[in-house]
């Protein structure tokens, strides 16, 4: 007949599984918390181009004429 508590030797035998979830479950929690940090970081910030960069990146690219392009950059300076 054994002597002592039967859970300590069920936890000595499974106790590389636990520890084995546990590791999993800290590496991925860790991972995705760095994703999320990073993604958020960018998120809603802006640009940093004016309404006039972005006006002349249209011209440029030709997805406006020469007189909207007059008329909206007059817009804009009012």
């Amino acid at each position: 007949m054994m002597t002592g508590n039967n859970w300590n030797y069920w936890y000595a035998g499974w106790s590389w599984l636990f520890w084995l979830g546990f590791m999993i479950l800290m590496f991925s929690s860790i991972g995705n918390w760095g994703y999320t940090r990073r993604v958020h970081r960018y998120y809603g910030q802006m640009s940093g181009k004016t309404a006039q960069d972005l006006l002349d990146e249209r011209y440029a690219r030709g997805e406006i004429t020469h007189e909207e392009y007059g008329r909206m950059k007059a817009a804009i300076a009012a």
